[in-house]
């Protein structure tokens, strides 16, 4: 009896043992790699908070620029017409002058239709040729004289 005691002690006590010493590696190996990646992970939540700052002040700037290019090409627009009220000698002169000048705002606004063509017919991926003529895919074409 004495043995079978023995026998079965000695795995017993192995396994505790193997047990003990895997949970204490398992509790103390992790805590480095999950700090390693909390750390990590902290640091491309900052990078992407910064690239998202970065995001918005970019537009927000180009927002503003284009808001100033748009009001620079009304005072333009404005300075123009202004100076053709004001030094165009007669009347037909600043019509004229001034249908110019706002005649570049018209193509901003809706254009005409083009007219479709008159022929229906599909464009051909070849030149068309003579019914008589050799092709390029013929043996003879390209050579002037006698067949060998």
């Amino acid at each position: 009896m004495e043995q079978s005691l023995t026998a079965w002690l000695l795995p017993a006590l192995a396994l505790l043992t193997g047990i003990a010493i895997g949970f204490l590696v398992a509790r103390l190996l992790p805590n480095a790699a999950p700090g390693r990646t909390q750390r990590q992970l902290d640091d491309l939540q900052e990078r992407f908070n910064s690239y998202q700052s970065e995001v918005v002040t970019h537009f927000n700037t180009t927002a503003s620029l284009v808001k100033r290019l748009t009001q620079s090409y009304q005072d333009v627009q404005e300075h123009l017409s202004e100076g053709a009220d004001r030094l165009a000698l007669d009347e037909i002169t600043r019509q004229r002058l001034l249908a110019a000048l706002h005649s570049d705002d018209s193509h901003n606004g809706p254009r005409e239709r083009l007219t479709p063509p008159a022929n229906n017919e599909m464009p051909k991926d070849y030149a068309p040729k003579p019914a008589d003529a050799t092709g390029t895919l013929d043996e003879s074409f390209g050579l002037k004289g006698k067949k060998f």
